[in-house]
Order: structure tokens, then C-alpha cells, then sequence
């Protein structure tokens, strides 16, 4: 792989042999003249009072079936009073209310507002049944077409293009993986197949880091320290690999894995690693006899895995469609079990502004989004995307996530919180997400798929800048690197 032949424009940039980046632009539509209804035509003067008299006797004069109009509200059966406070409240902004708040304004919802209020107005005369065995083709054809999620109001645009597409040759399509993470140097790691490649967003160089020599290896995770050039390696053989990558040289190889280790986080000097033999394995990447921690719970492959802010709770998803919730500090038994999804859970996500609120969603038989407060271990949203979803990411400026999604669009959609309104989908993808991963300042989303592309899409613009550290080809190994042995 050489970068001597890359070309270093906005338009084309190649990752060796691996990442081709295109840029493009949105299709101009033109705007088709728009026709000029007819004005309904007046009642003629002429006609004067008497023949609307006329007409008042005749309407006075019939009756419907049920002794009244249908379709004029009941007083007599419609609380009048709840539907006052109800369209006065509704437009109340819950956006900025935290996740307690919004719980304890339910229950008191719940204890102040006793009974059935979905419906603000009942009408006496209900409208006949239909014959058994009707069917009505247009009302199937429209709720088959109806979003299944609510749109937000006052959406903002959100652009429907990608600002760049990188070309991912070899780009394993498969679920349980994580095959890419964006660093806080502004380097996105990518494994293709058997090897990893750097590419540095700043100015387009790309390098490759390593390659497995036995053809039936394949890398199976990458996860970047939070702050530095270390970048955890797992691979098909159960082995956990650090790499300097300001150096381009491997530091050490960890076990504890007997089989493919398909996911890893980062909480400073531990990294935790979750494999298909549905371990998680805690890493102390500081000392010699590196584990420090067996977490079992899960009775097939660990796919999610994501430290809490706090440092201390880790959120682990699997393929036995649980969520478990661990305290690793002298604890090796689960604190709670989510068992609410019904198939396997990879997005797992905390939320970054709320403490203790963790989001996670299932694949393709679930297809659900659920948020909860796991310090009372309460669920505080639960919404049905259509589709599966593969992975989550937050934004703390704009109170918002993004999902990643499989059939049948294979879109990205972004959702306002903590009301759960969907801002945009996001097409371009022709096969499913495999997995999101989020720029150093927070404005861009990459999202990997089964189609081999890397798209960047520049979701939450107008962020404030971050002083970031040069991302020039040299860069200072981070103390941490060099305590690792």
C-alpha cells in the first residue's frame, strides 16, 4: 500500500487499496409552475331568502338514524376542562427536561389524570361497523405507507447527501463486529478483512497499520484510547493486540478469549474486550498479568459494549438478546439484566448529558429503541424504527441521536430526545448499517455498511470548535503508551 499515488482533492481519495473518497453534491430540481385552482363559483343573488328558507325547512325536516348528528361532539360525554389543559400543555418543550423530570411529570399524569384521556372528543352516535369480512385497499395502502414514528416539529434540514464516500473493499458484512472508530486525533481506524488501515481526516493520508499473515484470520474489532495514539486490535483467534500508531508499532498482544473478540471500550488504562465465547475480559493494559477482570453473563457473542461516564458501570450487549449492566469494581456478577428486546442487542449507548440514561436497540426481529434510567432501572422511551438497528450516537449540543439501520432502507435517522420525533433519514446506503462512529468535534457521522462505503454525513454543523493537537504524519506517543508493557 502507497500513498504516493493518492489524490489529495476533495473529490477522490484512496484508501489503500481500500478507502476511495467521492465528493457530492445535491441534485438541483427544477421547480415545475404551479396550476391555479378554479374559485368556487357564489350562490347567485337572485336566489334570495325565501329559497334558502326553502332549504332550511327541508334539512329541519329530516332526521338522521340515531336522532342526531354524528358528527357533532357529545358535550354530555367529553371532559371539556381536560382537553383545555391538554392542548395548552402540549406545546410545552420537553427537549431540555431531564430524564427524573420527564418521569415524575408522567406519574403525575398518571395519579392527577385517572382514566382514559386519549380521545379529547366523543361523538353520541358512533359511525356503522363495517360488514364482516370488509376490506378497505386504500386504508391498507396508507398505513402500510405511514411513517411509524412521529415527525418533530420545527425540524431543522439536515443535509440528505454525504459530504465525502470512502471506498471499504473487503469490508466484512457482518452484524456482531466493529470494524471502525474515529479517534480524537481526527484518525479513523478501519479493518478490511485481514488488515487495519489509518485514515487521517485532516489531510487525507492513509497508512497501513497491520495485516494477518494466516489467509483464514481477519481483524474483528478496532477501538481507539480516548485520548492518544493506542489503538486496541482484536482478531478472529481471540487475541487483543495494542499498536502505537504514531510509530506503526505493536506494544503487546493480550489473551483471555477463546474465540473471536468482536467488540472493545476504553475507561482509561482498562479495556474491556467481548467475545463470542460470551466473556467480557477487563484488560489493565499497565501491568503484566493484564486481567483484571472475567464478567460472565451472556450466554452467546457479546456485540455491544460501551463504560458509562462514571467509570465504574459497563453496559455489555449479546446475541442472547440481553443487556447486562456491571459494577467491575470487585464484582464479577451482573448488577441488572434489560431482557426486554427480542433479538440481539449491539447498540448500546449512554447517553453523554444525562447521567445514568443508557439507549439500546435490537436487530432485525426487535427493531426497538428503549432508554433507561438504569439507577432505578425504569424505561423512559420505547419506540418501533421498522428496522434493524445496529448502532446509536449521541449529540449533547443539539439533543439528539442518530441510529443506524438495516432493511429495508439501510438509512440513518436522526431523532430528537427526549421526545423521540424523527429530524431526518439519511439514504444512500444500498445494503445495511453496520456501524456509526462519530468526529472529534461532533459534527460529522461516519457510517459503514454491507455495500462496502464509508459515508460521512455532516449532521450537527456549527459545533464549537475544539483545540485539537496537530494531526500531522508525526505525533507524540501519549504517556499512557509509554507505561504500557
Amino acid at each position: 500500500m502507497s500513498g504516493a499515488n493518492l489524490n489529495r482533492s476533495r473529490s477522490a481519495s484512496r484508501l489503500s487499496p481500500s478507502l476511495l473518497c467521492h465528493s457530492t453534491k445535491p441534485l438541483c430540481r427544477s421547480k415545475s409552475p404551479a396550476r391555479r385552482s378554479k374559485t368556487p363559483t357564489r350562490l347567485s343573488s337572485t336566489s334570495g331568502i325565501g329559497n334558502m328558507s326553502n332549504i332550511s325547512n327541508q334539512v329541519n325536516g329530516r332526521k338522521s338514524q340515531g336522532g342526531a348528528d354524528r358528527f357533532i361532539p357529545n358535550r354530555s360525554t367529553t371532559d371539556m376542562e381536560f382537553a383545555q389543559h391538554s392542548l395548552i400543555t402540549d406545546n410545552e418543550d420537553t427537549d431540555s427536561m431531564s430524564a427524573t423530570d420527564l418521569e415524575k411529570r408522567k406519574m403525575m399524569e398518571e395519579n392527577l389524570n385517572p382514566g382514559d384521556h386519549s380521545r379529547i372528543l366523543s361523538f353520541k352516535s358512533k359511525a356503522p361497523a363495517a360488514k364482516e369480512g370488509h376490506l378497505n385497499n386504500m386504508k391498507v395502502l396508507y398505513s402500510t405507507g405511514k411513517p411509524a414514528a412521529p415527525k418533530a416539529a420545527n425540524t431543522r434540514t439536515v443535509p440528505s447527501t454525504p459530504e465525502k464516500i470512502l471506498d471499504a473493499p473487503d469490508m466484512l458484512n457482518d452484524f456482531y463486529l466493529h470494524l471502525m472508530d474515529w479517534s480524537s486525533l481526527n484518525h479513523m481506524a478501519v479493518a478490511l478483512s485481514a488488515g487495519v488501515y489509518i485514515w487521517n481526516a485532516a489531510d487525507g493520508t492513509i497508512v497501513q497499520l497491520c495485516q494477518r499473515e494466516v489467509e483464514e484470520e481477519y481483524v474483528s474489532s478496532v477501538a481507539w484510547i480516548k485520548q492518544g495514539n493506542v489503538l486496541g486490535v482484536g482478531d478472529s483467534q481471540g487475541t487483543v493486540q495494542l499498536w502505537d500508531v504514531a510509530s506503526s508499532k505493536l506494544i503487546r498482544s493480550m489473551g483471555g478469549h477463546s474465540d473471536r473478540v468482536g467488540c472493545l471500550d476504553w475507561n482509561q488504562h482498562i479495556l474491556a474486550s467481548g467475545g463470542r465465547d460470551g466473556a467480557v475480559v477487563l484488560h489493565d493494559v499497565r501491568v503484566a498479568q493484564h486481567m483484571v477482570g472475567r464478567l460472565s453473563g451472556h450466554q452467546q457473542e457479546v456485540c455491544g459494549l460501551t463504560w458509562a461516564s462514571d467509570g465504574r458501570t459497563l453496559a455489555s450487549g449479546g446475541n442472547d438478546n440481553c443487556v447486562q449492566l456491571w459494577d467491575w469494581g470487585g464484582r464479577e456478577t451482573p448488577l441488572h439484566t434489560i431482557t426486554a428486546h427480542q433479538s440481539a442487542v449491539k447498540a448500546v449507548s449512554w447517553c453523554p448529558w444525562q447521567a445514568g440514561v443508557l439507549a439500546t436497540a435490537g436487530g432485525t426481529v426487535d427493531r426497538t429503541i428503549r432508554v433507561w434510567n438504569t439507577s432505578t432501572m425504569t424505561q423512559l422511551q420505547s419506540l418501533d424504527t421498522g428496522s434493524q438497528v445496529s448502532s446509536i450516537a449521541w449529540n449533547s449540543e443539539y439533543k439528539e441521536m442518530v441510529t443506524g439501520h438495516g432493511f429495508s432502507h439501510n438509512q440513518l435517522t436522526v431523532w430528537r430526545y427526549p421526545s423521540m420525533t424523527k429530524v431526518a433519514d439519511l439514504t444512500g446506503h444500498t445494503s445495511r448499517v453496520l456501524l456509526l462512529a462519530t468526529s472529534p468535534d461532533s459534527s460529522t457521522v461516519a457510517s459503514v455498511a454491507a455495500d462496502e462505503t464509508i459515508r460521512l454525513w455532516k449532521i450537527w454543523p456549527g459545533m464549537k470548535e475544539k483545540k485539537t493537537t496537530k494531526t500531522g504524519k508525526s505525533h507524540p506517543v501519549s504517556m499512557l503508551a509509554q507505561s504500557i508493557r
